[in-house]
C-alpha cells in the first residue's frame, strides 16, 4: 500500500512495504518445513533398513534446521503482517492529516483571500522597485515560500550555485543581508503581537 500527494510543493509519501518480504519469508517457512517433512520421511524409510548412526544423525539434524528455519520464518512472517498492519494504519493516519490540513489551508485562503491578494501585489511591487531581473524575482518569491536553494534549483533547473549567485545579487540590489532579511522586509509588521 502506498499514498502519495502533492500539496502546495510538499509531497507527501507514505507506503507500507514488507509485502514482498512477507512472501519471501513465507515461501522459505514452506521450502524449511518441506525440507524437514522430506527428511522425516527418509528416516522413517531408513529405520528399516541398516543405515549408519552418522546417516541417521545428519538426516535427523535436517530435520531440526527444517524445523527451526520454519518457525523462525513463521515468526517473521508474523512480525512483518504486524508491522505492515501497523504502518497501514499509520498511512491512514496521515492521510486523514494531510485533508485536514488542505481543508483547514483552503478555509484561510478563503477567509483571506482579499489580503493575500493585495499582499501578493505590495511584493510584487516592491521586487519590481528592487529592479530585480525575472530569474531573481522568481528566486525571491521561493525563498520567502520557505524553499532552499537546493529546492529553488530542482524547481528551476539550475544549478543550487546559480541560485545561490541569484540569491546574493537580490540581496545587494535590495540591500538585504540574507534570507532572514528578506522575509522580516515583509512580513515582520504582519506578525506583530495583536494588543486587545
Amino acid at each position: 500500500m502506498s499514498y502519495a500527494r502533492d500539496f502546495q510543493g510538499f509531497a507527501v509519501v507514505t507506503s507500507t512495504p514488507g509485502g514482498g518480504e512477507r512472501r519471501f519469508a513465507a515461501i522459505l517457512a514452506v521450502l524449511f518445513a518441506s525440507m524437514a517433512f522430506l527428511a522425516a520421511v527418509d528416516i522413517v524409510g531408513d529405520a528399516g533398513a541398516e543405515v549408519g548412526r552418522a546417516h541417521l544423525a545428519v538426516e535427523g539434524a535436517v530435520v531440526v534446521i527444517g524445523l527451526a528455519g520454519s518457525f523462525w520464518m513463521a515468526a517473521r512472517v508474523r512480525t512483518l503482517a504486524a508491522e505492515h498492519r501497523a504502518l497501514a494504519v499509520r498511512a491512514d493516519h496521515l492521510a486523514r492529516r494531510l485533508v485536514d490540513s488542505e481543508q483547514e489551508a483552503a478555509h484561510w485562503r478563503q477567509e483571506a483571500g482579499d489580503l493575500i491578494a493585495g499582499l501578493g501585489d505590495a511584493i510584487d511591487r516592491q521586487l519590481d522597485r528592487w529592479a530585480l531581473s525575472p530569474a531573481e524575482k522568481e528566486v525571491a518569491l521561493l525563498l520567502l515560500k520557505g524553499l532552499s536553494h537546493k529546492e529553488i534549483g530542482t524547481i528551476r533547473n539550475v544549478s543550487e550555485a546559480t541560485v545561490r549567485q541569484q540569491a546574493r545579487a537580490l540581496y545587494a540590489k535590495a540591500g538585504l543581508e540574507g534570507r532572514r532579511d528578506l522575509a522580516a522586509f515583509f512580513l515582520e509588521d504582519l506578525l506583530v503581537p495583536r494588543t486587545k
